[in-house]
C-alpha cells in the first residue's frame, strides 16, 4: 500500500479533542451531561462541524439532524465509507461513548490530510443524532431512521420530559437538512466504540474485533394477587404478589444461568399498594434477556415465560407477560470484520473477537450497508457512568485500527 501504510493518527491530537469536547456539557465529578439537541449538544455539534471543515470537509445535516462531514475521493461515482457514532451522553455520562467514535474519525480525517492519502471512495464521518435515548426514548432513533426501522414521523413526534418532540428541538436548534434521512448512500460503515465491558482489560489485549451485536428482549412482568393485612392473613391463605415476584426475579437469574452466554437483568420493581402492613396484590418488573444467538434467545424466552407460569401456579397469583421492545442479534459484515483484523495485525495490536453487549448506531446500519466495529479497552468495564475513563493509548490503538481498517475497504468494497 505504499505511502498509506505509513500513516498514523496523531494521538495527542486525538487526546485534546477527546478533552475540548469534554468541556461541553461537563459535570462536577468529571463526566458529562450532554443530552440530545440540547444546549450544550448544540455547541458540541457546532464544534464539530466547524472542526471538519477546517480539514477540507464538506459538512451537511439529514433532516433527522445526523451530521455527515465528507472529505472527497477520488472516483466521485463511489459511495462514502462512513465513520461515526455520536456526540450526545447519558444525563451522569462519561468523556468515551459515542465520542471516541466520532472523534476517532475525525482523527483519521487529520492522519489522512496530513498524509496527503487520497482515498478512492469519499470518506465520511457522522455524528448520529439521539443515539443514548436519554432524553428521547427509544435509543437510536436517528441511525435507526436512517435503516428504515422507524419512520421519521415517529422518531420526530418522541417526547422528552417537557413535553417537547424531537422534531421541535430539531427545528428549534436549527439541526434539520434539506436531505430526506435514509437517502444519503454509504459503500461501508465502521465505528469505534469502547468496550463498556471488562473483557479486553481482563485479558490485556488492546483491540476488539467485533464479531456482532447481541439479541436483546425487553418485557414487563405484572403480577396479580390479593391486597391483604399483614397481621391478621395467614400465610397458606395469601395471594402475595411481592412473594411470588421475587422467586420469578429469582427465575431470570437462573433461566440467564442454564443458558450458554445468557443474560438477565430486572431493573424496575414497582409494588403497589406500598404499605408496610399490607401483602402486595400487585407487582410490575421490568425483564432484559440478552444473548448472541437468535436460537438460545428464544430458548431463553420459551424458559422464561414456562417458569414465570409455574410459578404463578405456584403462588397462587396470575402473572401477564408482555414484550416491550425485540432487538434481533447483528452479524456483521465478514469483508469489514476482515479488515478491522488485519488493520490490527498490520499495527502489531494485541487483539480477540468479541460479541457487543450493548446496542450501537453500528446495528442498524448493518441492515444497510457492510459494517464493522472496533472495541478498545475502558477501565474497570465501566460505561454509561461520570467514572468511565480510557488510555490515550488505547483511544489512539482503535483509531488506527479504524484507520488502517478505512484503507484497506477502500480498496476492496466497489460497490457504486
Amino acid at each position: 500500500m505504499g505511502m498509506e501504510n505509513s500513516i498514523s493518527i496523531d494521538g495527542s491530537q486525538l487526546w485534546s479533542d477527546l478533552m475540548e469536547t469534554a468541556r461541553f456539557g461537563a459535570t462536577a465529578r468529571g463526566g458529562l451531561h450532554r443530552l440530545a439537541l440540547g444546549a450544550d449538544d448544540l455547541k458540541v455539534r457546532e464544534w464539530f462541524a466547524s472542526t471538519c471543515r477546517a480539514l477540507g470537509c464538506e459538512v451537511i445535516h439529514d433532516s433527522m439532524g445526523n451530521q455527515f462531514a465528507r472529505r472527497p475521493g477520488t472516483q466521485p461515482d463511489l459511495k462514502p465509507i462512513m465513520i461515526g457514532s455520536h456526540l450526545d451522553t447519558q444525563p451522569t455520562g462519561g468523556r468515551f461513548d459515542g465520542i471516541l467514535g466520532v472523534l476517532g474519525g475525525i482523527a483519521v480525517l487529520r492522519a489522512l490530510e496530513n498524509g496527503k492519502v487520497q482515498t478512492r471512495h469519499p470518506i465520511e464521518v457522522v455524528n448520529w443524532t439521539n443515539e443514548e435515548g436519554a432524553r428521547f426514548t427509544p435509543p437510536m432513533l436517528a441511525s435507526g431512521v436512517f435503516a428504515g426501522v422507524f419512520t421519521e414521523d415517529y422518531a420526530r413526534s418522541r417526547p422528552d420530559r417537557d413535553d417537547i418532540t424531537l422534531g421541535e428541538a430539531l427545528t428549534q436548534g436549527r439541526q434539520a437538512g434539506a436531505q430526506p434521512c435514509g437517502q444519503h448512500p454509504a459503500a461501508a460503515y465502521f465505528e469505534l466504540h469502547i468496550e463498556q465491558g471488562p473483557v479486553l482489560e481482563a485479558e490485556e489485549k488492546t483491540i476488539g474485533v467485533v464479531q456482532g451485536i447481541q439479541g436483546m428482549r425487553w418485557y414487563e412482568v405484572r403480577v396479580m394477587g390479593r391486597d391483604s393485612h399483614a397481621g391478621t392473613t395467614p400465610m397458606t391463605m395469601r395471594a402475595d404478589a411481592m412473594w411470588a415476584a421475587a422467586r420469578m426475579i429469582d427465575a431470570v437469574h437462573g433461566v440467564a444461568m442454564s443458558h450458554k452466554d445468557g443474560l438477565g437483568t430486572v431493573g424496575i420493581v414497582d409494588c403497589q399498594p406500598a404499605s408496610s402492613n399490607v401483602i402486595p396484590g400487585n407487582v410490575m418488573f421490568t425483564v432484559d434477556l440478552r444473548n448472541p444467538s437468535d436460537t438460545v434467545l428464544e430458548a431463553m424466552e420459551q424458559d422464561f415465560r414456562a417458569r414465570i407460569a409455574a410459578l404463578a401456579e405456584d403462588c397462587g397469583v396470575e402473572a401477564i407477560v408482555s414484550p416491550v421492545w425485540n432487538s434481533a442479534a447483528v452479524h456483521f459484515d465478514p469483508t469489514c470484520v476482515a479488515c478491522v483484523r488485519e488493520a490490527a495485525e498490520e499495527e502489531r495490536y494485541s487483539m480477540r473477537d468479541i460479541v457487543s453487549g450493548a446496542g450501537h448506531d453500528a446495528a442498524y446500519m448493518a441492515q444497510v450497508v457492510p459494517t464493522a466495529m472496533v472495541f478498545v479497552p475502558c477501565l474497570n468495564g465501566i460505561s454509561h457512568n461520570e467514572a468511565e475513563s480510557a488510555e490515550p493509548v488505547d483511544a489512539t490503538a482503535g483509531a488506527n485500527v479504524l484507520l488502517h481498517a478505512v484503507l484497506l475497504a477502500d480498496t476492496r468494497i466497489d460497490a457504486a
